[in-house]
């Protein structure tokens, strides 16, 4: 009988043996990696991963529900004296998405240069102390510029941990990876939701209940660094580098982990595919990344529209529907409950279906149900079809994440991502102003317009212009 500390020595050592075997370069590392079963070992650092993304999408998405409290605080207007005033909640979710676009453009290449865990903390940490200064202001003005300093931060965060995650799983459960992530990460939507519904209404030790909600989510910087602690660097990246003793020593180590949980040798890598070193950005546009970098641009141009157009505006949509302030964050609040949920159904498909298919039957889903919701009034259906709204969007995110981190080569992965994921933001800036003034103008039924038109382009992008990623390595999707 041998102790578990013997069997996990014993396969340290066969790890070792193993590695010392193969001619150590970027492609070794990266068949070595995808060779592995999804043991505890991978599927915790998941788990941590969405951690961090579970704080990032409360801070993200608190806007819709913390509209009402700054509209009753006199802060900001509901809608907005011309199309780009700077006194409206719509100024407040372009500042959001101003900074994000910075965040992801400029800054999205940040991971590619420092690597992947130190932008993974010093980004969280930065747009959390944003947002508890944003919680003091008392001007349009300062709410806005914090927003959009909080929004930089959140920016570079979005970009690292799709990145993070596509690097450090084997590829049979990528898709499954970015669901569980998002299944996690979307638990902050009923979170932020149901906190809204007790506090919005409501001041306590003389600080309006808005402010309370921004500040119980800056705590997830109390988490921070416990979380980093167990995130190695991803062994992708430093190989990529140059690093190849470091990138061997990382994986070593969780091949010894994994193989000492399988409870027996793990497979041979397949192949070894041999990847740059180095990236540019002009590699974008070299085939066959150009045609791929054109369809995300106008993916993610157009798919924000439907996605924040209803989950920014949630409560804003249903008083403008007769619905009072109260009841309509009680509404929200039960929508939100279906936020993780979308992810959690991807948990089982994820991985069966093609990614591009998933998200032009989701995007014509937002169609549907948009119409529908803007045409009803009574309660029970409007929950059921915000429900349903919600779970297409989200199941949609989880397959557009995993997408577009899968269609760029290692060296220049959070680079690109960050820029097709930049036109996003930039569209989330223009989107809150055209869904505001389409309020005011036409009602509802002109917001689910607009979304319907914007997911018709999403569904014909992708429908027309994606390759298929199912079941392949990174690096043969990259060749």
């Amino acid at each position: 009988m041998t102790t578990p500390e013997q069997d996990r020595a014993a396969a340290h050592a066969a790890a070792s043996r193993e590695s010392a075997s193969l001619a150590i370069d970027a492609g070794t590392i990266s068949a070595r990696l995808d060779r592995l079963p999804a043991t505890r070992s991978i599927w915790k650092l998941v788990v941590l991963l969405s951690l961090g993304f579970f704080f990032e999408l409360y801070d993200l998405l608190y806007t819709g529900y913390v509209a009402p409290g700054l509209v009753k605080s006199g802060l900001l207007t509901a809608t907005t004296h011309g199309l780009f005033g700077t006194t409206g909640i719509a100024s407040f979710i372009a500042a959001l998405f101003a900074g994000l676009f910075v965040g992801t453009i400029a800054c999205g290449s940040l991971a590619d240069r420092f690597g992947r865990r130190a932008i993974f903390t010093y980004s969280l940490l930065w747009y959390t102390v944003a947002n508890v200064i944003m919680a003091f202001q008392e001007t349009a003005l300062g709410l806005n510029v914090w927003r959009f300093i909080a929004g930089v931060g959140i920016g570079v965060e979005l970009v690292t941990i799709g990145t993070y995650i596509a690097e450090l799983v084997p590829r049979q459960i990528r898709g499954r990876a970015f669901a569980c992530e998002q299944a996690v990460g979307f638990t902050a939507v009923p979170v932020v939701a149901f906190l809204a519904y007790l506090l919005v209404p409501r001041t306590f030790f003389g600080l309006d209940g808005w402010r309370w909600v921004v500040l119980i989510g800056a705590h997830g910087a109390l988490f921070v660094w416990w979380i980093r602690r167990a995130l190695p660097e991803s062994p992708r990246w430093l190989a990529q580098q140059g690093r190849l003793e470091e990138a061997d020593r990382v994986m070593t180590a969780l091949e010894a982990k994994v193989q000492a949980e399988y409870g027996r040798p793990l497979p041979a890598p397949e192949k070894v595919v041999a990847t740059p070193e180095r990236g540019r950005f002009r590699d974008m546009w070299v085939a066959p990344y150009r045609s791929r970098t054109l369809m995300m641009v106008i993916f993610n141009v157009f798919q924000t529209v439907g996605f924040y157009g209803f989950a920014n505006w949630v409560p804003t949509l249903l008083i403008k529907q007769g619905i009072t302030i109260t009841t309509s964050l009680l509404y929200s609040s039960i929508i939100a409950l279906a936020a993780p949920l979308g992810p959690v159904i991807g948990l089982a498909i994820a991985d069966r279906f093609e990614r591009k298919s998933v998200i032009v039957v989701m995007a014509g889903a937002i169609v549907v149900c948009g119409l529908w919701f803007s045409q009803v009034t009574d309660a029970l259906l409007l929950v059921a079809l915000g429900v349903c709204l919600t779970l297409a969007s989200n199941i949609m995110s989880y397959s557009f994440h995993a997408y577009q981190s899968e269609l760029f080569p290692t060296s220049i992965r959070a680079r690109a991502v960050g820029f097709v994921y930049s036109w996003s933001r930039f569209s989330a800036i223009f989107t809150a102003f055209l869904i505001a003034a389409a309020l005011r103008q036409f009602g509802s039924t002109g917001v689910f317009v607009l979304i319907a038109g914007a997911m018709l382009i999403v569904m014909a992008a992708i429908g027309f212009m994606g390759p298929r990623t199912k079941g392949r390595a990174l690096e043969d999707i990259s060749h």
